[in-house]
């Protein structure tokens, strides 16, 4: 299986998640857990990934959790959400 290709609704599984860099998380960890660095939270390895991690912090994040992933995410991922952006800037002008 090549590296990074996972079925749709497959997760991390937990060696996978600790494996993973500091800038696969929109949030790293803060120094917790083994060797000294937790994990982290929201992980963005992938764009499915960056996308639920923005889902889950709309849900559950702080003010400062929300914009710190959203930074995160864009900065990996330039893409995600443009199409959401162009889809309302063409339904406006229609």
């Amino acid at each position: 299986m090549a590296k990074g290709w996972r079925k749709k609704d497959e997760h991390l599984s937990a060696h996978e998640r600790e494996s993973l860099p500091h800038s696969d998380f929109a949030l790293p960890g803060r120094g917790k857990g083994p060797k000294g660095a937790g994990a982290g939270s929201y992980p963005i390895p992938d764009k499915a990934h960056a996308r639920n991690a923005l889902a889950r912090v709309a849900q559950h994040g702080s003010s400062k959790e929300k914009a710190e992933v959203r930074s995160a995410v864009h900065r990996k991922y330039p893409d995600i959400g443009k199409e959401k952006a162009d889809r309302r800037y063409r339904d406006r002008r229609a």
